[in-house]
């Protein structure tokens, strides 16, 4: 990953390694039933997260004073540090990086209920720091004393991924050692779900199919799920398990539309392309990529195009994981990061759940119908945002 550019070229940033994961998801809690989930998939109908209870995270007190999306957010954090082993950092020297799309906005929706059904004397006084974007990001870094930037990402579908990519960048740059990063959703609230079907963006059908001709839309999800990011030499030095490691990222817009990708994928190919220079590779190293692929109309054409402009007819292997997951909004980029280490860990890309008849447009080497075997090589892993946000990261395998 890179820092900038001086008079001799570009300047290499220190080397980041993901020593640490976690997730919640519609597939169960933990980032083994998350990997169970895609591999061997059985999932239909509704993606909500099941068996969830915050007190496992906090006293019932405070269990009942967080918004669903912070409490997934805690919670995926919470498991990728367990992961991680013991860091030992100095507070200073650790960070928060987290995403989300719209906050505590099932928190938010049910109090302008009670305040136009009881009035203003019995909205809740917990409103405003169950409702804020950052609520998730400010609980991980009170309750373990990383003192260092604590901030939150929202570009929409594309904020997890960005903020996993701004946090490796504060390793690569030496300003942090650790930064735990990710994105959560939780916005199933009946008001949300109303205005994404009425702009057309749902599933008609209940069906996530990435990349199938039969596509109509993406399934809402909710969850989280959080990276720990080390600094590659100390992550060696306490003998950490690294999975792999943050080598390049990309970041652009298409300046085109407020929900529509650009139907040429101008901003998407660029992003690609930014991140695989990022990390110092060529386009024929990349060997697998993770794709957006929500399973609209628009989104999947316009990221095939773009695969292709890139890589060539048909490319590296393809597969979406919202088959599965369903699309969670600013979860999307961390929970198919989580899928991307554990392809290289496992040494399997999943199948997109799904796709069944492949899109006779779309001339990609989608994997489907079972995980195929590989010698694992660098990843990117895309994610394409309402507004136009685009994001990559390059995800490589430890060496």
């Amino acid at each position: 990953m890179l820092i900038g550019t001086g008079p001799d070229g570009p300047i290499p940033g220190r080397r980041v390694a993901v020593t640490g994961m976690g997730a919640v998801t519609c597939c169960g809690q933990g980032v083994d039933a998350l990997w169970e989930g895609l591999v061997h998939p059985t999932i239909s109908g509704e993606r909500r997260v099941q068996g969830f209870d915050a007190q496992h995270y906090f006293d019932p007190k405070d269990a009942r004073r967080i918004d669903p999306f912070a409490a997934f957010t805690v919670a995926a954090a919470e498991m990728a540090l367990a992961d991680a082993g013991d860091l030992d950092v100095d507070g200073e020297r650790a960070g928060v990086i987290f995403a989300t799309g719209v906050g505590g906005f099932e928190t938010l929706a049910d109090q302008v209920t009670v305040y136009n059904e009881r009035g203003a004397r019995r909205v809740s006084p917990f409103l405003v720091p169950m409702m804020m974007a950052n609520a998730g990001a400010a609980h991980i870094s009170m309750r373990h004393g990383f003192r260092g930037p604590s901030e939150t990402v929202v570009t929409a579908c594309a904020a997890g991924t960005h903020a996993i990519a701004n946090a490796a960048r504060l390793i690569a740059a030496g300003r942090c050692d650790v930064v735990v990063s990710g994105g959560a959703e939780a916005s199933m609230h009946p008001v949300a779900v109303a205005a994404f079907a009425n702009m057309t963006a749902l599933s008609t059908s209940g069906v996530s199919r990435p990349f199938d001709r039969r596509r109509d839309g993406f399934v809402m999800t909710e969850g989280g799920a959080a990276l720990v990011l080390e600094s590659w030499d100390r992550a060696v030095a306490r003998g950490a398990r690294i999975y792999a490691e943050i080598a390049g990222a990309g970041s652009t817009a298409d300046a085109h539309h407020i929900t529509a990708p650009a139907p040429d994928g101008t901003g998407a190919v660029a992003c690609m392309e930014q991140a695989i220079a990022d990390a110092q590779l060529s386009v024929g190293d990349v060997a697998h990529i993770n794709a957006h692929g929500t399973s609209t109309p628009l989104n999947d054409l316009a990221e095939a195009r773009a695969i292709n402009k890139v890589f060539g007819e048909p490319g590296p292997p393809v597969t979406s994981t919202k088959g599965v997951t369903g699309h969670g909004l600013a979860a999307a980029g961390a929970i198919e990061a989580v899928a991307s280490v554990l392809a290289i860990d496992r040494k399997l890309i999943p199948p997109t759940y799904g796709c069944e008849e492949l899109d006779p447009d779309v001339h990609l080497d989608v994997v489907q119908a079972e995980a195929r075997a590989w010698e694992p090589g660098p990843v990117l892993s895309n994610s394409f945002g309402f507004g136009g946000h685009n994001g990559c990261l390059v995800i490589l395998p430890p060496r």
